[in-house]
């Protein structure tokens, strides 16, 4: 452990050292979620719907037919619990129930409502699932003849929108851009880092030294990890302070999934600077294999339901696709510790992976030395 620790604060010694890296390291973050925060506006299609039909009626799935023929909504199956633990799990967006005794009401010309509740977290999901169960009951309506004697619409849906009822549009942006930007620079320094060990050859002092490739890599994302903490309390001041979210969900949770993320961010920085012999290659391959997946991959500008294969099966191995729904979920959901426990454990095995590779990987460089 002395060993680690005597790496790591050599790490720092030569960081505050750097003032370019000084400047990568607390001046870009913040501009980069400037950007992200106020420039990016989103809209998704095949967007989950749960449906609890308790009338089961002809008529009924009429209705649902109608729903989901629409293109833009699709039917996933109802899981245990009530209609607002569909949404707080994060299976569907929005949940329709159908009342009983609901085609009995209409044939007898009494008015049946329909109960719509919308996860508004992301504000333009929430517009296109009100705006067309809207549409399509109008639809139904007109289409069926379903009107009243005195002209009074027999079928009423009632809706409402959850988590973001004020739908602010900065409440979905920025958390996903806290995590983007979390996993980009941490996972830039290290990389950096390793790769400038290897560009000026003072990696080969430290394979002559009785420290291990295992101690190694720790000292350096140990120091790395310091730095990142220090840059996530920073953007999640700004964000806060400039586009007003506020932590609603289990904070135990979240900062073990934002200690543990970091970690995964810092390996695999460390990962790409092993693999890279000069510094300007491991900025390359950052790019490519970090920044470009984390963007287009965690679901912070698409949802990743709607990546096609075989791509989605790459955003399952992206740890910023997990700390993106953590995030979201501590500022705006605010889910149980239950239904997001199992994104520090897909964190961790990322963490240790990248670890283990990484290790191995100055492992062998140290022998062929």
């Amino acid at each position: 452990m002395k060993r680690v620790w005597a790496q790591c604060m050599k790490e720092l010694a030569q960081f505050r050292r750097d003032r370019l890296t000084l400047a990568l390291a607390f001046f870009l973050p913040l501009v980069a979620l400037l950007l992200y925060g106020y420039a990016t506006r989103l809209e998704a299609k095949d967007i989950p719907i749960a449906v609890q039909n308790f009338d089961n009626s002809a008529l009924s799935r009429d209705y649902l037919d109608t729903l989901f023929n629409n293109g833009q909504l699709k039917i996933v199956p109802w899981t245990h619990g009530d209609a607002m633990k569909q949404l707080d799990l994060g299976k569907a967006k929005a949940t329709v129930i159908i009342p009983p005794e609901f085609s009995r009401k209409i044939r007898q010309n009494i008015a049946a409502d329909i109960q719509v509740l919308v996860d508004g977290t992301d504000v333009n999901n929430a517009r296109v699932v009100k705006n067309s169960i809207l549409a399509t009951t109008q639809y139904f309506v007109r289409s069926h003849h379903l009107g009243s004697p005195n002209d009074r619409t027999l079928l009423n849906t009632e809706v409402r929108l959850w988590f973001n009822p004020g739908r602010k549009e900065a409440l979905y942006v920025a958390p996903g851009a806290v995590a983007i930007n979390l996993w980009i620079f941490p996972c830039l320094l290290a990389a950096l880092a390793m790769a400038r060990e290897r560009e000026y050859g003072t990696i080969m002092q430290l394979f002559t030294s009785s420290i291990t490739s295992f101690q190694l890599v720790a000292g350096k994302a140990l120091a790395y990890w310091l730095v990142g903490m220090l840059q996530a309390a920073m953007m999640l001041t700004l964000a806060i302070t400039l586009f007003g979210i506020r932590l609603v969900g289990n904070v135990p949770v979240y900062l073990i999934s934002l200690s543990v993320f970091i970690f995964s961010s810092v390996l695999f920085g460390l990962l790409m600077g092993a693999r890279a012999s000069t510094q300007s290659a491991a900025v390359q391959m950052v790019a490519t294999a970090g920044f470009t997946t984390a963007l287009l991959l965690s679901g912070f500008i698409y949802p990743v339901r709607n990546i096609t294969w075989p791509l989605s099966l790459i955003s399952y191995v992206v740890p910023a696709r997990y700390f993106v729904e953590a995030s979201r979920n501590a500022f705006v959901r605010g889910s149980d510790a239950l239904s997001q426990i199992q994104i520090p454990i897909y964190l961790t095995l990322c963490a240790v992976a990248f670890y283990l590779i990484t290790s191995r990987i100055l492992r062998k460089m140290q022998m062929d030395a």
